[in-house]
Protein backbone atom coordinates (compact mmCIF):
# COMPACT_ATOMS: atom_id res chain seq x y z
CA UNK A 1 0.00 0.00 0.00
CA UNK A 2 1.19 3.46 -0.79
CA UNK A 3 2.00 5.63 1.65
CA UNK A 4 2.05 9.03 -0.56
CA UNK A 5 -1.59 8.69 -1.25
CA UNK A 6 -3.36 9.95 1.48
CA UNK A 7 -7.07 9.83 0.51
CA UNK A 8 -9.44 6.61 0.90
CA UNK A 9 -11.89 5.04 -0.79
CA UNK A 10 -14.78 3.94 1.81
CA UNK A 11 -17.28 1.37 1.03
CA UNK A 12 -20.42 1.83 2.71
CA UNK A 13 -23.27 -0.34 3.57
CA UNK A 14 -26.83 1.07 2.57
CA UNK A 15 -30.23 0.27 4.36
CA UNK A 16 -31.97 -2.67 2.14
CA UNK A 17 -35.41 -1.32 3.66
CA UNK A 18 -35.10 0.10 7.00
CA UNK A 19 -33.36 3.31 6.81
CA UNK A 20 -32.97 3.02 10.75
CA UNK A 21 -30.16 0.31 9.66
CA UNK A 22 -27.98 2.78 8.67
CA UNK A 23 -25.21 3.11 10.53
CA UNK A 24 -23.54 5.84 13.04
CA UNK A 25 -20.06 4.79 11.48
CA UNK A 26 -21.91 5.13 7.98
CA UNK A 27 -23.34 8.19 8.74
CA UNK A 28 -20.19 9.64 9.44
CA UNK A 29 -18.45 8.46 6.34
CA UNK A 30 -21.13 10.24 4.14
CA UNK A 31 -20.43 13.03 6.22
CA UNK A 32 -16.93 13.35 5.56
CA UNK A 33 -17.39 12.34 1.41
CA UNK A 34 -16.27 14.48 -0.62
CA UNK A 35 -16.74 12.56 -3.42
CA UNK A 36 -19.95 9.65 -3.90
CA UNK A 37 -19.71 6.76 -5.74
CA UNK A 38 -23.29 5.04 -6.89
CA UNK A 39 -25.49 3.49 -8.98
CA UNK A 40 -28.21 5.88 -9.10
CA UNK A 41 -27.72 9.50 -8.22
CA UNK A 42 -31.45 10.08 -7.40
CA UNK A 43 -32.09 7.41 -5.09
CA UNK A 44 -28.36 7.80 -3.37
CA UNK A 45 -29.75 11.61 -3.19
CA UNK A 46 -32.56 10.57 -1.65
CA UNK A 47 -30.98 8.72 1.43
CA UNK A 48 -28.68 11.55 1.90
CA UNK A 49 -30.86 13.95 1.63
CA UNK A 50 -33.56 12.02 4.53
CA UNK A 51 -30.92 12.43 6.39
CA UNK A 52 -29.73 15.87 6.53
CA UNK A 53 -26.26 15.33 4.33
CA UNK A 54 -25.11 18.13 1.59
CA UNK A 55 -25.34 16.83 -1.84
CA UNK A 56 -21.63 15.61 -2.42
CA UNK A 57 -20.02 15.19 -5.58
CA UNK A 58 -21.78 11.85 -7.53
CA UNK A 59 -19.78 9.49 -9.54
CA UNK A 60 -22.39 7.36 -10.89
CA UNK A 61 -21.02 3.87 -11.34
CA UNK A 62 -22.59 0.93 -13.25
CA UNK A 63 -21.91 -1.67 -15.76
CA UNK A 64 -21.71 1.31 -18.83
CA UNK A 65 -19.48 3.84 -16.64
CA UNK A 66 -17.28 1.59 -14.45
CA UNK A 67 -14.13 2.17 -16.24
CA UNK A 68 -14.71 5.92 -17.07
CA UNK A 69 -15.81 5.58 -13.17
CA UNK A 70 -12.75 3.99 -11.62
CA UNK A 71 -10.10 6.39 -13.68
CA UNK A 72 -12.63 9.73 -12.09
CA UNK A 73 -12.41 7.85 -8.69
CA UNK A 74 -8.98 7.23 -8.57
CA UNK A 75 -7.96 10.52 -9.24
CA UNK A 76 -9.97 11.85 -6.52
CA UNK A 77 -8.59 9.81 -4.07
CA UNK A 78 -5.10 10.50 -5.41
CA UNK A 79 -5.50 14.20 -4.39
CA UNK A 80 -6.63 13.39 -1.05
CA UNK A 81 -9.86 13.19 -0.79
CA UNK A 82 -12.10 10.54 0.94
CA UNK A 83 -14.51 9.06 -2.18
CA UNK A 84 -17.31 7.24 -0.70
CA UNK A 85 -18.62 3.94 -2.40
CA UNK A 86 -22.01 2.19 -2.51
CA UNK A 87 -25.27 0.61 -3.87
CA UNK A 88 -28.82 1.07 -4.19
CA UNK A 89 -29.27 -1.14 -1.54
CA UNK A 90 -27.11 -3.61 0.69
CA UNK A 91 -23.05 -3.73 0.35
CA UNK A 92 -21.30 -2.69 -2.86
CA UNK A 93 -19.95 -5.17 -5.16
CA UNK A 94 -22.31 -7.80 -4.22
CA UNK A 95 -24.52 -8.34 -7.01
CA UNK A 96 -24.25 -4.46 -7.82
CA UNK A 97 -21.04 -2.65 -9.58
CA UNK A 98 -17.90 -1.44 -7.53
CA UNK A 99 -15.92 -5.07 -7.79
CA UNK A 100 -13.97 -3.48 -10.69
CA UNK A 101 -13.11 -0.10 -9.48
CA UNK A 102 -12.12 -1.87 -5.83
CA UNK A 103 -9.96 -4.00 -7.80
CA UNK A 104 -8.43 -1.00 -9.77
CA UNK A 105 -8.29 0.96 -6.30
CA UNK A 106 -6.18 -1.67 -4.31
CA UNK A 107 -3.80 -2.00 -7.54
CA UNK A 108 -3.23 1.61 -7.71
CA UNK A 109 -1.90 1.15 -3.52
CA UNK A 110 -5.32 2.42 -2.52
CA UNK A 111 -6.87 2.36 1.09
CA UNK A 112 -9.76 0.43 1.25
CA UNK A 113 -11.82 1.22 4.48
CA UNK A 114 -15.24 -1.02 4.56
CA UNK A 115 -18.36 -0.02 7.08
CA UNK A 116 -20.57 -3.11 7.26
CA UNK A 117 -24.13 -2.87 7.18
CA UNK A 118 -27.19 -4.53 5.67
CA UNK A 119 -26.82 -7.86 3.58
CA UNK A 120 -29.94 -9.66 1.47
CA UNK A 121 -28.13 -12.56 1.35
CA UNK A 122 -26.87 -13.26 4.93
CA UNK A 123 -30.38 -12.36 6.28
CA UNK A 124 -32.49 -14.86 4.51
CA UNK A 125 -29.86 -17.33 4.97
CA UNK A 126 -29.37 -16.63 9.14
CA UNK A 127 -33.32 -16.21 8.52
CA UNK A 128 -34.01 -19.42 6.47
CA UNK A 129 -33.50 -22.43 9.16
CA UNK A 130 -31.01 -24.61 6.67
CA UNK A 131 -28.00 -24.93 7.64
CA UNK A 132 -25.63 -22.02 7.48
CA UNK A 133 -22.01 -23.22 8.26
CA UNK A 134 -21.54 -23.90 4.64
CA UNK A 135 -23.07 -21.96 1.69
CA UNK A 136 -22.40 -20.45 -1.53
CA UNK A 137 -23.81 -17.61 -3.13
CA UNK A 138 -24.94 -17.96 -6.52
CA UNK A 139 -26.27 -14.46 -7.29
CA UNK A 140 -28.38 -13.80 -10.45
CA UNK A 141 -28.45 -16.76 -12.88
CA UNK A 142 -28.22 -16.51 -16.46
CA UNK A 143 -31.33 -15.99 -17.55
CA UNK A 144 -31.20 -18.50 -20.96
CA UNK A 145 -28.72 -20.51 -22.77
CA UNK A 146 -26.00 -22.92 -22.00
CA UNK A 147 -24.46 -20.74 -19.31
CA UNK A 148 -28.11 -21.31 -17.40
CA UNK A 149 -28.07 -24.78 -18.21
CA UNK A 150 -24.52 -25.44 -16.75
CA UNK A 151 -25.04 -23.56 -13.46
CA UNK A 152 -28.93 -25.10 -12.87
CA UNK A 153 -26.44 -28.38 -12.95
CA UNK A 154 -23.83 -27.37 -10.54
CA UNK A 155 -26.60 -26.90 -8.15
CA UNK A 156 -28.27 -30.66 -8.45
CA UNK A 157 -24.84 -31.72 -6.50
CA UNK A 158 -24.23 -28.71 -4.13
CA UNK A 159 -23.71 -30.01 -0.95
CA UNK A 160 -23.70 -26.30 0.51
CA UNK A 161 -26.93 -23.87 1.06
CA UNK A 162 -27.07 -21.93 -1.91
CA UNK A 163 -28.39 -18.51 -2.04
CA UNK A 164 -29.71 -17.00 -5.54
CA UNK A 165 -31.73 -13.46 -6.26
CA UNK A 166 -34.28 -13.28 -8.70
CA UNK A 167 -36.85 -10.65 -10.13
CA UNK A 168 -40.60 -11.70 -9.84
CA UNK A 169 -41.14 -12.02 -13.45
CA UNK A 170 -38.98 -14.70 -13.61
CA UNK A 171 -39.23 -16.40 -9.97
CA UNK A 172 -41.32 -18.95 -11.24
CA UNK A 173 -39.71 -19.59 -14.36
CA UNK A 174 -36.27 -20.03 -12.20
CA UNK A 175 -38.29 -22.45 -9.23
CA UNK A 176 -39.52 -24.54 -11.95
CA UNK A 177 -36.39 -25.52 -13.83
CA UNK A 178 -34.56 -25.72 -10.23
CA UNK A 179 -37.51 -28.43 -9.42
CA UNK A 180 -36.47 -30.17 -13.07
CA UNK A 181 -33.21 -30.50 -11.87
CA UNK A 182 -33.08 -30.77 -7.90
CA UNK A 183 -36.27 -32.54 -7.29
CA UNK A 184 -39.54 -31.06 -6.38
CA UNK A 185 -39.00 -32.18 -2.77
CA UNK A 186 -35.99 -30.40 -2.35
CA UNK A 187 -36.84 -27.63 1.04
CA UNK A 188 -36.29 -23.86 -0.62
CA UNK A 189 -36.70 -20.36 1.32
CA UNK A 190 -38.21 -17.50 -0.63
CA UNK A 191 -37.85 -14.38 1.02
CA UNK A 192 -38.78 -10.30 -0.24
CA UNK A 193 -39.40 -7.03 1.17
CA UNK A 194 -36.23 -7.89 3.58
CA UNK A 195 -36.36 -5.19 7.14
CA UNK A 196 -39.53 -3.66 5.41
CA UNK A 197 -42.65 -3.31 7.34
CA UNK A 198 -43.97 -6.84 4.84
CA UNK A 199 -40.88 -8.68 4.99
CA UNK A 200 -42.26 -12.12 4.05
CA UNK A 201 -40.38 -15.41 4.20
CA UNK A 202 -41.63 -18.68 3.04
CA UNK A 203 -40.53 -21.59 3.77
CA UNK A 204 -41.58 -24.85 2.06
CA UNK A 205 -40.27 -27.33 -1.18
CA UNK A 206 -39.87 -26.13 -4.51
CA UNK A 207 -43.11 -28.14 -5.43
CA UNK A 208 -44.97 -25.93 -3.11
CA UNK A 209 -42.91 -22.57 -4.13
CA UNK A 210 -44.49 -23.44 -7.52
CA UNK A 211 -48.07 -24.05 -6.76
CA UNK A 212 -47.65 -20.81 -4.43
CA UNK A 213 -46.86 -19.00 -7.32
CA UNK A 214 -49.60 -19.89 -9.29
CA UNK A 215 -52.07 -18.74 -6.24
CA UNK A 216 -49.81 -15.73 -5.32
CA UNK A 217 -48.30 -12.77 -7.74
CA UNK A 218 -44.68 -12.65 -7.10
CA UNK A 219 -44.05 -9.11 -6.10
CA UNK A 220 -40.53 -7.10 -5.17
CA UNK A 221 -36.90 -8.78 -5.53
CA UNK A 222 -36.67 -12.47 -4.18
CA UNK A 223 -33.98 -13.89 -2.51
CA UNK A 224 -33.83 -17.45 -3.11
CA UNK A 225 -32.12 -19.92 -0.27
CA UNK A 226 -31.70 -23.43 -1.42
CA UNK A 227 -31.28 -26.64 0.51
CA UNK A 228 -27.75 -28.31 -0.19
CA UNK A 229 -28.11 -31.53 -1.99
CA UNK A 230 -28.70 -34.62 0.77
CA UNK A 231 -25.38 -36.44 1.62
CA UNK A 232 -24.79 -39.72 -0.63
CA UNK A 233 -25.27 -42.96 0.73
CA UNK A 234 -22.03 -44.77 0.88
CA UNK A 235 -22.51 -48.35 -0.40
CA UNK A 236 -21.45 -51.48 2.27
CA UNK A 237 -18.96 -53.83 1.95
CA UNK A 238 -22.28 -56.30 0.68
CA UNK A 239 -23.34 -53.70 -1.77
CA UNK A 240 -19.72 -53.59 -3.19
CA UNK A 241 -18.94 -56.93 -3.72
CA UNK A 242 -22.46 -58.11 -4.88
CA UNK A 243 -21.33 -55.00 -7.51
CA UNK A 244 -18.29 -56.58 -8.43
CA UNK A 245 -19.31 -60.08 -8.92
CA UNK A 246 -22.01 -58.50 -11.47
CA UNK A 247 -19.61 -57.19 -12.68
CA UNK A 248 -17.56 -60.06 -12.87
CA UNK A 249 -20.68 -62.25 -14.36
CA UNK A 250 -20.83 -59.82 -17.58
CA UNK A 251 -16.92 -60.00 -18.77
CA UNK A 252 -16.94 -56.24 -17.44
Amino acid sequence: MSSSISGRLVLVGTPIGNLGDLSPRALEALHQAAVVACEDTRRTGRLLSHFGISSPTYIVVNEHTEGDAAERVLGHVQRGEVVVLVSDAGMPGVSDPGEYLVAQAIAAGITIEVVPGPSAVLHALVASGLTTSRFVFEGFLPRKGSGRALRLRELVDERRTAILFEAPHRLQKTLVDLAEVCGGERRIVLARELTKLHEEIWRGSLAEAIARCEDVDPRGEYVLVLDGAPPVAEATEEEIREAVELALGRGL
